[in-house]
């Protein structure tokens, strides 16, 4: 093994070290550590000599590795999973390893988007690959060294041994087998034997957050730059007729102001455009100036001429819309199982309803901001986007430029949800840079972000059931949605398969309000109405809410219907898991529950909240939630993904609204938009099926199923079944006068 410097101190050692240092900081740190066996040095692995091994791995003198974690991190933790992987298959400690974000590469990375909860899940197979691979060329370049077969090698975190007892540090000979040929067949790690996956792994950018260090877009700074702010349209639908900048220019430290617009117009009037490209059709006003302070100070001095360029829209007129949508027959089928109006027609109950939602934002915590350098030689874009690949190919469309002269490095991001998927703030960044021939940070302030930014469209679900014989015969969901419909997977989401005639029938509206991907694209809204309207179903037909649900999933076991996603067996053993873990039904007097079982992004999800009755007011305090998402690659970040997607959940559901009026959304800020406070979120108390199946995404799945298990645990409460969200934009709806009304 190597006899440079080892990262292993004797505690003894440790000590010394420590005794030579001065600061309160590396102290503290000491004291912590210093009491525990095999103690950690303060090494920075961040400073040590790598040599490259290949695009993922390099490998240092002493054995320790930098990982490159591919895809962007948007605090969905893969920055930290994804090298937990690579980690697991070259057998290395973890406590040696050193992440870094990769760039964008997708030649080498393939996928590098945040998005869907797809990343582990599509990821996982590559990454093991990926550490396999470079550990049997490791074991290979030991064995030829040793002149031994391979075979006869074995493991233990970095370090090879021969049958003789002879050891080799992977650093030791990481150059010869650098250049070894790549085995085309390795062996994978049987789960009994992972020591790094199912193990608590803090986010490996924990320290830099919680200490203020440069990670997200914001605090990218380069020699040289400037910062610009965009004046856009007050409203969806506006175009600019003229302004006046002379205020503006008037203002100490603004730079320039100037157009831009004219090549992303022309770029949106392409017959093929990228999916990504969310920009209203207009030209808008730049303010460069020498800090974000004094652009935005200069924005606001801008005198600018707005004209209506077509009919500006509001929630009263897309209600109307909507509903007409629900009441017409201008539908797509996308699924159509037996004969639905038949079921209908020979039917001897049949319960019909209707579910609304609202416009959402997306609020990001770290408002939208990209740094650009457009020069003759290349393009240099650092910033915080969930595709980078598509922002890429888009700006090179948008500035007539090759691909190959983008270099574009992802920063960590202050959330996403769905936002940053669309590189509108990358366009006009790399528009203001190529204008101005300088590097560019474009920053957008947290109004610009809330006004002019991409939602979740404002949607209608009208479902209905045929009930004969005490069975459900029958199954219609309509959707009416502003901007397109939904994916195509989700109509063979639970129920399909499990009722004989089964229809979903989709129609939308083109509003020039820009609509996109928000947490959970879809099934956010869906799985509460379908699954409301389960509880209510189980009602009318007088069974039991948990027996309705395990009997149909009874009925898709066995299919070979190749286009059902969920997994039947899977989904009642969630469901009988959160029945005993939440104690439902044996819950004590003033506590009210309401069940919900969700698939969605390739996972599946069984909750139960608990609400009580707090001065009048329904309470949410508990949610029971159990998950099966195969094997948890780092269980403390699944656990972090999970409770957050539940309480996000929850607090969209029950206080997210947001109107439109004369085509500007009413609220601009944290104090006009209501979120759920801390003092408001329940205990999370989460279950995790263990399996050894392969892995699927957390970002997302737990969100959706929230809402429908607080709708149906505010029934339980008060005796009121709500069609509507937010759930309290009515507070006096929910008001508990008499405790003889409660269900």
């Amino acid at each position: 093994m190597s006899t440079e410097s080892s990262l292993t101190f004797s505690r003894r050692n440790f000590l010394r070290t420590s005794s030579l240092a001065s600061g309160g900081l590396l102290i503290g740190f000491n004291l912590f550590t210093a009491c525990k066996d095999n103690v950690k040095p303060p090494v920075d692995l961040s400073k040590l000599n790598y040599n490259d091994f290949n695009a993922f791995i390099k490998i240092a003198k002493n054995g320790a590795v930098t990982i490159f974690s591919p895809n962007p991190e948007i605090g969905q933790g893969v920055k930290t999973s994804m090298p937990m992987i690579i980690a697991e298959e070259l057998d290395v400690a973890w406590d040696n390893v050193y992440v870094q974000q990769g760039v964008l590469d997708t030649e080498n990375y393939t996928r590098q988007v945040a998005g869907g909860s797809q990343s582990i899940r599509l990821g996982w197979e590559a990454l093991r690959q990926t550490g396999a691979t470079a550990r049997q060329m490791l074991v290979n370049a030991a064995a030829a060294k040793w002149g031994v077969d391979a075979a006869e090698c074995a493991v233990n975190e970095g370090v090879i041994t021969n049958a003789k007892g002879e050891t080799l540090g992977y650093g030791d000979i990481v150059s010869e087998a650098a250049t070894l040929p790549i085995p085309e067949n390795v062996t994978l790690k049987q789960p009994k034997d992972f020591k790094i996956i199912g193990s608590d792994q803090k986010n490996v950018d924990i320290d830099k957050i919680i200490t203020g260090k440069p990670l997200f877009g914001l605090d990218y700074k380069a020699e040289g730059m400037v910062y610009a702010t965009v004046l856009r349209p007050p409203a969806f639908g506006q175009v600019l007729e003229s302004y006046d900048a002379t205020d503006a220019k008037a203002i100490p430290g603004v730079l320039d102001v100037i157009k831009i617009g004219e090549k992303a117009i022309s770029l949106l009037n392409k017959e093929k455009i990228n999916w990504s490209v969310k920009m209203t059709e207009t030209e808008k006003v730049v303010v460069i100036a020498d800090s974000t302070w004094t652009a935005m100070k200069g924005k606001k001095a801008i005198k600018a001429v707005w004209k209506d360029a077509t009919p500006l829209e509001s929630t009263a007129s897309h209600n109307e819309i909507l509903t007409g949508l629900l009441d017409g027959n201008d539908f797509s089928t996308l699924r159509k199982d037996g004969d639905v109006a038949k079921a209908f027609a020979e039917a001897d109950k049949v319960l019909e309803r209707t579910y609304e939602s609202p416009f959402l934002p997306h609020n990001c915590m770290e408002p939208m901001n990209f740094y650009a350098n457009v020069t003759d030689d290349k393009i240099h874009l650092v910033g915080p986007v969930q595709t980078p690949e598509a922002a890429a190919e888009t700006v090179a469309e948008l500035l007539g430029r090759n691909v190959a002269d983008i270099h574009l490095e992802m920063t960590r991001m202050g959330g996403g949800f769905g936002r940053r998927l669309y590189g509108d703030f990358v366009y006009e960044a790399a528009e203001i840079s190529d204008a101005i021939g300088k590097p560019v940070k474009m920053v957008s302030s947290r109004e610009d972000d809330m006004t002019t930014g991409v939602y979740r469209p404002a949607i209608k679900y009208r479902i209905k059931a045929a009930v004969k014989d005490g069975q459900v015969t029958g199954y219609q969901l309509k959707e009416a949605a502003i901007n397109g419909n939904m994916y195509g997977l989700i109509p063979n989401f639970f129920p399909a398969g499990a009722i004989e005639n089964y229809q979903v029938d989709v129609a939308s509206y083109n509003s020039n309000i820009t609509t996109g991907a928000w947490r959970a694209p879809y099934t956010n809204f869906l799985a509460y109405a379908e699954q409301s309207f389960f509880d209510e179903l189980a009602e009318v037909m007088e069974v039991d809410k948990i027996k309705l649900r395990l009997d149909l999933l009874e009925k898709v076991k066995g299919t070979t219907d190749e286009r059902i996603q969920y997994d039947p067996e899977r989904m009642q053993n969630c469901i009988k898991t959160a029945v005993e873990k939440s104690g439902w039904g044996a819950r004590p007097e003033g506590v009210y529950q309401g069940f919900v079982a969700y698939y969605c992004h390739n996972t599946h999800v069984a909750e139960v909240a608990d609400v009580e009755i707090e001065n009048g007011m329904p309470v949410v305090k508990k949610v029971t939630c159990v998950v099966d998402c195969g094997i948890v690659i780092n269980p403390l970040g699944a656990l972090n993904q999970i409770e957050g997607g539940v309480i996000d959940g929850i607090g969209h559901s029950m206080f997210g609204d947001y109107k439109f009026e004369n085509g500007t959304p009413i609220a601009n800020n944290y104090d006009a938009y209501r979120l759920i406070r801390m003092k408001e979120a329940p205990m999370v108390e989460t279950h995790l099926i263990q399996n050894e199946l392969s892995p699927t995404g957390l970002g997302e799945p737990t969100l959706p199923p929230a809402g429908g298990a607080v709708a149906n645990a505010l029934k339980a409460a008060t005796g009121k079944r709500i069609y509507k969200q937010p759930f309290m934009q009515d507070p006096e709806f929910w008001s508990v006068t008499n405790k003889e009304i409660l269900g």
